[in-house]
């Protein structure tokens, strides 16, 4: 149920970003007669517009941004956020604001700052500053975007680097992770979500290739796999991400709790479009 402070008829909300989370998040909104205006190329505002933004903004009752960092800092908050002034905002950030941690655990009172991503790091920062709801997120995956995807496609692949492992979330469990954190007026601050369930790379690609019905690909050094930049800079990260302030606070439960039950939900949609 929606938060008593508002009904369906008043909710109104703004995203910056309309990309493959957000707007299934904005979905589920207007699933439940929400108002949704966002920026982005499937949204309804242009970004450098601002007339438009300030107008949309000061009627929205909740702001979500999903617009990752640009030249080291935040495209949203450095244009807009003056205009932020909303007691319900949330910002999609990202786990490896973590850094590597050896394939240990961590929760959201560990340190950020220390890995790859420091660009992200410090909007993260600013984002819990500013007193949003700051949603952590792992691998993400779903429909057209999975190793279900890239198997098909013949671009999956398995590299030998024994104990690297790393956490994941389905788009779905997203979705009411935010939800959750609208419905319960949840407290500002950063809550991880993802799976039950950390896992190597290849242990997801060998499900995959097993629900397909195919062949794993052969185990392949990193030199072998001719991995870009970027995919060699997510390999050199390990570690596994808790939840248990999501749950607890949100009363989040993730409807996929490991890869397993979000691929084959997957594959159910790939051989109903066969």
């Amino acid at each position: 149920m929606l938060s008593n402070r508002y009904n369906a008829a008043m909710a109104r909300m703004f995203i910056f970003g309309l990309g493959y989370t957000a707007s299934r998040i904005a979905e589920a909104l207007r699933k439940r007669s929400w108002h949704v205006d966002a920026t982005g190329s499937a949204g309804n505002v242009d970004f450098a517009d601002p007339d438009a933004v300030m107008a949309a903004l000061s009627e929205a009752t909740h702001v979500l941004s999903s617009v990752p960092p640009a030249d080291n800092s935040d495209p949203v908050l450095d244009r807009y956020g003056d205009a932020l002034t909303h007691s319900w905002l949330g910002y999609l950030s990202s786990t490896g604001v973590y850094g590597d941690t050896g394939g240990a655990w961590v929760d959201e009172s560990a340190p950020t700052g220390t890995g790859r991503r420091t660009a992200r790091a410090a909007c993260d920062d600013r984002w819990v500053e500013c007193g949003a709801r700051v949603f952590r997120l792992p691998g993400i995956y779903g429909p057209d975007r999975s190793a279900l995807d890239r198997v098909r496609d013949g671009k999956a692949n398995r590299i030998d680097l024994p104990g690297q492992v790393f956490s994941r979330v389905h788009v779905d469990d997203i979705v009411s992770g935010v939800l959750a954190a609208i419905d319960t007026v949840a407290a500002a601050g950063a809550y991880n979500l993802g799976d039950d369930l950390p896992a190597s790379s290849n242990a997801v690609t060998e499900e995959a290739c097993r629900l397909l019905g195919v062949e794993p690909p052969p185990l392949q050094t990193m030199d072998e796999a001719d991995l870009s930049p970027m995919a060699r800079g997510f390999y050199a990260e390990n570690r596994r991400v808790a939840k248990g302030k999501a749950k607890r606070v949100l009363g989040w439960v993730p409807r996929y709790p490991t890869y397993r039950e979000g691929l084959r939900a997957i594959v159910a949609d790939f051989k109903v479009q066969a």
